[in-house]
C-alpha cells in the first residue's frame, strides 16, 4: 500500500511577475542536479528533467514543474518529500529571482505568454488538441494539479477502489477548488482547472461510466483505452504522429504512421499516458482531480485519498453511501462543482454536508491506520467545517484587501 504523490507548480520571476522560460528552467534543473546530485534526463541536447531514486522531476508542456513523488509507505514520508522538494527548488530559484506559485491555474498571463517547453511529444498534442475540444491548450499550458497515486491488491479492490474514487472526485475538486482567476480577473469558477477538462477531449477524459457497469474489470479498460485515438509512437528517439489514430489498428500492425509496425509494452505503456479521466488506471490508480495549492494541502490531498480507500471499513463505507448515485448525478456534480464549489445542491442539501461525511470517513481511515497522519487532513478540516473553498477566500481577497489586482496572489500563493 504505498502513497506516490505528484504536484505541479508554476514558476515566475520575482521582479516581472512573468512566467520562466525555457532557458530558466535548463539552469534550474542543472543547479538541482549538481546542488543535490540528481541525475538529468535529456532530449537532444534540451534538459527535461530529473531524477533521484524513485523520484523525479518533470516539464509540463508551458514549463509547470512537477514532482512525482516516490513510492512511499506513510503520509509524514510523503509530507517530507515535498518538504525535501520545495526547499531544494527555492535554494537555487531563489538565487535566480524566480518564485513557484501553488494554484490550479495560471492567474494573470494569456497562452500567447506562456513559453513552450523544448519536448516533442507536446508539439504533436498542441496540434491536436484543438481539433477535439476548445480548451486543450489551457490544459497542456496553463493548470496545475496535485494528484495521488494508490494501489491495489486484484481486479476486485481494484474495481471498488476505482468506483469509490470517480463517485467521489467532484468532492475532492470542491475541497481543493483554487483556480479562480484567468488573465488577471475572475473567470466565474472556482476550479477553472477542473471545468477546462470537460471541454479538452472527451474520448480521453470524464467520469467514465462504464466503471459503474456490473461487468466492469480490467478487460473493459483495455477495450476504452484501445478506442481512445492515439497522440504519437516513440521510435528512434524521436515522437512519431499519430494522432487520431486506433490503438486496435497498431496492434493489426495496421497502423498508417507506421505501417507493418506492432506496439511493444512501452508503447502501451505511453498510450495509457495519454488519457485522462479524473481516476486514471495504471498499474495503479490515480486521483486527479484536485487543484495545485500550498504545501499544506499538497500533504492534505494524498491524506484524504489514503484515509478513504486504503482503509477497509471507510472505502466500504463509501461505497454503501455512493451505491444509489446515478450517472446523471455523478455527471451533473462533474459539471458543476467546478462553479458552485460545496453550495453546489446535491439530493435536497448541499455538497457541503456529504463532503462532511466523507471527510469523518477519512479522519477515521486514517485513525485506524495507525501512523498519526490525522493532522494532515487540518488543511482541508477548515475548508469543509466553513463551507468556503480556497477559491473563494482568494476571491474576497481580491475584491477586497488586494483592490482588484491579481498580483498580489504571487505573494499570497508563493511556497
Amino acid at each position: 500500500w504505498r502513497i506516490g504523490t505528484e504536484h505541479e507548480k508554476f514558476g515566475f520571476e520575482i521582479g516581472t511577475l512573468r512566467p520562466m522560460k525555457y532557458e530558466q528552467i535548463a539552469e534550474l534543473l542543472h543547479g538541482i542536479a549538481e546542488r543535490f546530485d540528481w541525475d538529468r534526463i535529456m532530449e537532444g541536447d534540451n534538459i527535461i528533467g530529473l531524477q533521484q531514486g524513485k523520484q523525479s522531476i518533470s516539464l509540463e508542456p508551458g514549463g509547470q514543474f512537477e514532482l512525482s513523488g516516490a513510492p512511499v509507505e506513510t503520509l509524514h514520508q510523503t509530507c517530507a518529500e515535498v518538504n525535501s522538494h520545495l526547499y531544494q527548488v527555492k535554494a537555487v530559484a531563489e538565487e535566480m529571482g524566480i518564485g513557484f506559485l501553488g494554484i490550479g491555474f495560471q492567474p494573470k498571463w494569456g497562452l500567447k505568454d506562456i513559453p513552450v517547453m523544448p519536448k516533442g511529444r507536446y508539439d504533436i498534442m498542441r496540434n491536436y488538441m484543438p481539433k477535439v475540444g476548445s480548451l486543450g491548450l489551457d490544459v497542456m499550458f496553463r493548470t496545475c494539479t496535485v494528484q495521488v497515486n494508490l494501489d491495489f491488491i486484484s481486479e476486485a479492490d481494484m474495481i471498488r477502489k476505482f468506483r469509490a474514487g470517480l463517485a467521489l472526485q467532484p468532492i475532492a475538486t470542491a475541497l481543493f477548488a483554487n483556480s479562480p482567476f484567468t488573465e488577471g480577473k475572475p473567470n466565474g469558477y472556482l476550479s477553472l482547472r477542473s471545468h477546462i477538462w470537460t471541454d479538452t477531449d472527451n474520448n480521453r477524459a470524464g467520469m467514465l461510466p462504464f466503471v459503474f457497469n456490473d461487468n466492469f474489470g480490467f478487460g473493459q479498460y483495455v477495450d476504452y483505452a484501445l478506442d481512445v485515438p492515439m497522440y504519437f509512437v516513440y521510435r528512434k528517439k524521436k515522437y512519431i504522429d499519430c494522432t487520431g489514430m486506433s490503438f486496435r489498428d497498431f496492434l493489426a500492425g495496421k497502423l498508417p504512421c507506421i505501417p507493418g509496425e506492432l506496439p511493444t509494452l512501452n508503447d502501451w505503456e505511453n498510450h495509457l499516458t495519454t488519457i485522462f479521466p479524473e481516476v486514471r488506471l495504471k498499474r495503479y490508480l490515480e486521483m486527479r482531480g484536485a487543484d495545485g495549492g500550498p504545501w499544506r494541502r499538497l500533504c492534505a490531498l494524498p491524506a484524504s485519498w489514503v484515509g478513504l480507500l486504503y482503509d477497509e471499513d471507510s472505502l466500504q463505507s463509501v461505497l454503501d453511501m455512493t451505491a444509489d448515485w446515478t450517472s446523471e448525478e455523478r455527471q451533473m456534480l462533474r459539471i458543476k462543482v467546478p462553479k458552485t464549489g460545496l453550495k453546489t445542491p446535491f439530493r435536497g442539501g448541499l455538497l457541503r454536508h456529504v463532503a462532511e461525511e466523507v471527510l469523518k470517513l477519512a479522519k477515521d481511515g486514517l485513525e485506524r491506520r495507525g501512523f498519526k497522519e490525522v493532522g494532515f487532513l487540518n488543511a482541508v478540516s477548515d475548508v469543509v467545517s466553513t463551507g468556503v473553498t480556497p477559491a473563494e477566500k482568494l476571491l474576497e481577497l481580491y475584491h477586497g484587501k488586494w483592490g482588484r489586482s491579481i498580483d498580489p496572489v504571487f505573494e499570497e500563493l508563493l511556497y
